[in-house]
């Protein structure tokens, strides 16, 4: 529980400064990687079915969803820093971070 909570906080802070990012900048002109075009490639020939506007938890953390998702982070070891690293998800991206549409992924 302690490391949980450890990455939790690292995730929570990571997900203002982003989020802070992400509001004040025009997205079509922010990169976070220098491999962003892949990794969204990759992400949509993965998950061709993921539905990402309005998230089903299952997709995230059930046993057939994380047999997807732990090779797909793999693919960036050594590329991206913290490659397999947890974060903050609104399940809905119509409405803000709240505890209710937070999910830790």
């Amino acid at each position: 529980p302690r490391v949980e909570l450890a990455w939790a906080m690292k995730a929570h802070q990571h997900a203002q400064v982003y989020f802070n990012l992400i509001s004040s900048v025009d997205p079509k002109f922010l990169n976070l990687t220098k491999v962003d075009d892949q990794i969204y490639s990759d992400f949509r020939r993965t998950f061709r079915e993921l539905k990402i506007d309005v998230l089903d938890p299952e997709d995230l953390k059930s046993e057939p969803a994380k047999e997807k998702w732990r090779p797909f982070c793999l693919r960036f070891e050594g590329l991206v820093e913290d490659f397999n690293y947890g974060t903050l998800l609104r399940l809905d991206c119509s409405k803000d971070y709240t505890e209710e549409n937070t999910i830790f992924g």
